[in-house]
């Protein structure tokens, strides 16, 4: 029997290091040289059983090439390093490896990786009849077609993986200690008996028959879109194709948002539904508590009558103070690529600021809350912050009143530092409390 065991083990251990191997092997992680090395690292001393005892300096001499010097109070490469490496692999697995029978992650606050069975041979992907592809369109047309499906399944996946499936949640998930802070923050929203949405931006895409797909930013809606003079320019260079309204997509830091949000909930016993912005409707408001994930513009229509007076709103440009007191700016104004006027050249590199606002739902039952950047980087450094114990603990030294209380209805600004679409700075920069309308007051 003892053998039995050994053997097992011994057979557990070589599955995990093949499956380090594909993964270090993968496209997604070919660029990513620094990355691949602390996984290759991370992933012997976790089979070795010496990962527990890793320190951030060790980490950072050992798989960084850090110098003895290396000060980890002084210099956060090893969290930001993390960080990263958790996000390249939940990228890994929603693309490349999401037929893969073993799944490797990296809990938070822990150095040894977890390896556990796969349950995508649950999950059915069930593909249109071959009569919705015309066979005039051509190749192209059908490359597209499959694209968008193949992007519709990862969001699907994705969302469902996170939020729904308890069978492919690794055990240390299912265990999620919340913080005092944590409960204070998302009381509100969890501590009710009204069910859970989270909705996601999708932002409005033109199909063009037998092309592919364009999208003009300023264009919201279909009447924008049938009305907007770059999507005429793109029709008459294409000789003036049949078009569409799609909503197939959404960027990966709204969904590495998402999947942050589905490990924090996991450990709850919640309703939850998912919706994307564009069929996210009134009576989905009234009817649950509702997040919201992404671009402002995406959500306007939706929010727009909510019963609170705002203080603070965001557009393309940035955060506004609406009545902005002694000392304080009118604009926040976000700083990255193609952020102005003026197109550059370079890597998705910048600062950005996000606002977080929560307010009461349609006739003041209920809560709405919205994470709200004009890019995904800002969402996914926003809810990083409402998910973690240590920043959540800062958040609430910060917007707490002099009662002890939390306001019941806020706007919050973040300001987000990012490199390669990745967060890596997140600074709180200032709050305001919501005055709600009429009934509002007594919501719950």
């Amino acid at each position: 029997m003892c053998y039995a065991i050994l053997a097992s083990v011994v057979a557990q251990g070589d599955e995990t290091r093949a499956q380090v191997e594909r993964i270090l092997q993968s496209s997604t992680f070919r660029n990513a040289e620094a990355l691949r090395r602390l996984l290759r690292y991370l992933a012997d001393k976790s089979l070795s059983g010496e990962a527990e005892s890793l320190k951030e300096y060790t980490v950072a001499v050992d798989a960084l090439g850090k110098p003895s010097t290396y000060d980890p109070r002084q210099d956060s490469l090893v969290r930001i390093q993390l960080g990263r490496l958790r996000q390249k692999l939940t990228e890994y697995y929603l693309l490349e490896g999401k037929g893969d029978a073993i799944v490797v992650d990296l809990p938070k606050g822990h150095f040894t990786l977890n390896a556990t069975p796969s349950a995508t041979a649950d999950i059915e992907i069930i593909e249109p009849p071959p009569a919705a592809v015309a066979s005039d369109q051509g190749p192209t047309w059908r490359l597209v077609l499959i694209l968008c499906g193949a992007l519709v399944v990862c969001l699907t996946w994705a969302v469902y993986a996170t939020l729904k499936s308890p069978r492919i949640i690794p055990a240390n998930l299912k265990n999620t200690q919340w913080s005092s802070e944590l409960d204070q923050l998302w009381q509100p929203l969890l501590q009710s008996r009204r069910p859970l949405l989270v909705s996601v931006s999708a932002p409005l895409f033109v199909g063009l028959q037998g092309a592919g797909l364009y999208r003009d930013r300023s264009a919201n809606t279909w009447e924008e879109a049938k009305n907007s003079p770059r999507v005429a320019a793109v029709r008459e260079a294409l000789h003036s194709p049949r078009i569409m309204g799609r909503y197939y997509y959404t960027g990966f830091g709204e969904m590495g948002a998402i999947f942050q949000l589905g490990r924090l909930l996991a450990s709850k016993e919640l309703h939850i539904s998912f919706a994307k912005s564009s069929d996210l409707s009134w009576q989905q408001l009234s009817d649950n508590n509702v997040i919201l994930v992404g671009t402002p513009r995406l959500f306007t229509d939706q929010l727009r009558n909510l019963p609170a007076d705002l203080e603070l709103t965001m557009d393309e440009t940035g955060v506004h103070v609406l009545h902005p007191q002694l000392g304080e700016v009118a604009l926040f104004k976000d700083d990255y690529l193609f952020s102005s006027d003026e197109s550059a050249d370079g890597p998705d590199d910048g600062e950005l600021y996000v606002l977080i606002t929560q307010r009461p739902g349609p006739l003041g039952e209920g809560y709405v809350a919205s994470f709200s950047s004009n890019r995904g980087a800002g969402a996914l450094g926003a809810i990083r912050w409402f998910t973690e114990p240590a920043a959540a603990r800062v958040l609430v030294s910060k917007i707490r009143k002099p009662s002890g209380e939390l306001p019941k209805y806020f706007q919050l600004v973040l300001k987000v530092k990012y490199k390669n679409s990745v967060p890596t700075e997140v600074n709180y920069v200032m709050h305001r409390e919501l005055t709600p309308h009429g009934n509002s007051a007594a919501a719950n």
